[in-house]
């Protein structure tokens, strides 16, 4: 009998598997050594001016949603961020994004934005926020971001939303960044189109 020279080779599997974690573990170090750059956005000075009857937009604004303990409030109204108990219609803590009680928000899905000039009536199916346990969601918006495993960044599906206000008006809303260079992660960047029209017109565009 010949004896069988250096042992048995591993099975092919064993060795694909191998080289696939040996990839993941690169990729993750790379990551982890890479400095991101930011998006060039900064963070908005809040200045709340009342807007009326008019269009507003399209407008960008940037806000630190980074504090884990608290919603940072915007009121389309207003042109920006306002301090509870005055009225808001959206919120953003860290990556999440809910509407106001009353209000709703629908997928329009990834549309151009400029696209979209009149949006859908309320039998569309706005939806409120969900609660569960502590947690506050808003099933309109869902998971807007994708995560990437190699640099380690959210970025923006690019999806535009309908918001519906708790007082019957409407806004179109798109999220760009998560990111910005004054504050860093959680730092989030949007733009929107907001019709004040005393009529609750459902256009948003000029």
């Amino acid at each position: 009998m010949n004896a069988r020279r250096g042992g048995a080779r591993p099975p092919l599997l064993v060795l694909l598997l191998g080289a696939a974690f040996l990839l993941l573990v690169a990729a993750l170090l790379i990551g982890s050594f890479t400095r991101p750059e930011f998006p060039p956005y900064r963070l908005s000075v809040p200045l709340p001016t009342r807007v009326g009857d008019s269009l507003v937009g399209p407008a960008t604004y940037t806000l630190d949603a980074s504090a884990t303990d608290r919603w940072r409030t915007f009121a389309f109204a207003r042109n920006a961020v306002v301090e509870p108990p005055g009225a808001w219609d959206i919120a953003f803590r860290r990556f999440h994004l809910i509407a106001a009680d009353g209000a709703g928000i629908l997928d329009l899905g990834p549309v151009p934005f400029d696209s979209v000039r009149e949006l859908p009536p309320p039998a569309a199916g706005y939806r409120g926020n969900t609660v569960a346990g502590e947690d506050t969601t808003n099933p309109g918006v869902g998971k807007w971001y994708q995560y990437s495993m190699l640099s380690h960044l959210l970025t923006s599906k690019h999806h535009v939303y309908g918001v519906r206000t708790a007082d019957g008006h409407y806004a179109k809303l798109e999220l760009l960044a998560y990111y910005c260079a004054d504050a860093g992660t959680a730092c989030i960047t949007f733009r929107y189109v907001y019709q004040g029209g005393g009529d609750r017109s459902r256009r948003v565009a000029r």
